[in-house]
């Protein structure tokens, strides 16, 4: 018997239902259930992420649950998980990353660089909206929060004026929405989230069991990308609603090339860095990079951008 635990939109059953099938499909007879549990960031719709703490609220309620054994397994997006895990808690398996990249989907078709001056664009995180701004100061960018559909419903029925909105690449092609998007919005231009794309499978530390059942899904790449990524989160001491946007790469010789940028959420002030070196240790790597971010002005842009996250609307 495994049981995962799992939040309950379309999206995150999409990623228990593909993680509990790889798991028969390597240990046919293997008894697998899911137990949805509604997480703090799925209760709170009406306020913006950054004013009630962060993506962690997605996981801290199925962390609880693998803490008190009610679960065996959690299946997270990485890009929710906080840099910190509890105590006794472990990410036993990256399986193969998707796309990292971010979509934007317009009502009207066109591209970034094609929406007029005050086109309305919704997008629920800080890091897509320095950005947009850094790219299209004259756009009107506004807080939209809530599942894939929801959101998608929202620019059908310009809801708020919307003309576009943003969103991951890897979670509209898992919910075969691939088609509704307009533009892949590619670095180095725009800068994914740290661990976007990638699945996390979190157990307890002491479970031998169940992370030995999850390491054929163990996929290096993924895991030297995102343990670096998560390194420069870790130097920073930010939670993943810092708006810093971070791509990595690994290249075929095993070296590993991070850049990241941290921006004020009016798009007013950016710092951004980059970094090359050996894949073996890549947390170390990250932590490198969080330094130059740092000292290039980190420190006093990060003290700043909690005074600049303004009261745009929320949709």
């Amino acid at each position: 018997m495994l049981k995962i635990g799992t939040r309950g939109s379309q999206l995150a059953l999409w990623q228990a239902n593909h993680i509990a099938s790889r798991l028969r499909e390597l240990h046919p007879g293997l008894d697998i259930t899911l137990d949805i549990i509604k997480t703090s960031g799925d209760r709170i719709q009406d306020r913006a992420l950054s004013e009630v703490g962060g993506k962690g609220l997605f996981v801290k309620e199925i962390e609880e649950a693998l803490l008190e054994g009610r679960i065996d397994l959690a299946v997270h997006s990485m890009k929710d998980v906080p840099g910190q895990l509890p105590e006794g808690l472990t990410l036993a398996a990256m399986p193969r990353r998707a796309s990292p990249h971010d979509a934007l989907i317009t009502f009207s078709g066109l591209k970034l660089a094609e929406l007029p001056a005050g086109a309305r664009v919704g997008t629920g995180s800080l890091r897509r909206r320095f950005q947009l701004l850094r790219i299209r100061p004259d756009l009107d960018v506004v807080g939209v929060r809530g599942n894939v559909d929801t959101r998608l419903q929202k620019l059908d029925d310009r809801a708020g004026g919307l003309s576009g909105i943003i969103l991951a690449v890897s979670g509209l092609e898992r919910l075969g929405l691939g088609g509704k998007i307009t533009e892949v919005l590619q670095a180095p231009e725009f800068l994914p989230a740290i661990g976007q794309g990638a699945l996390g499978l979190e157990t307890r530390e002491d479970d031998a069991r169940v992370r030995a059942l999850l390491e054929p899904l163990r996929d290096r790449t993924t895991e030297v990308c995102v343990l670096a990524e998560r390194g420069v989160l870790a130097r920073l001491e930010g939670d993943c609603h810092l708006p810093i946007a971070c791509h990595t790469s690994l290249s075929d010789d095993g070296e590993l090339t991070i850049h990241a940028r941290l921006g004020l959420p009016d798009g007013s002030r950016m710092i951004e860095a980059t970094i090359t070196g050996p894949s073996e240790d890549p947390t170390l790597t990250g932590l490198r990079l969080g330094d130059s971010l740092l000292d290039g002005g980190g420190r006093a842009l990060m003290a700043s951008i909690e005074a600049h996250v303004d009261a745009a609307p929320t949709l």
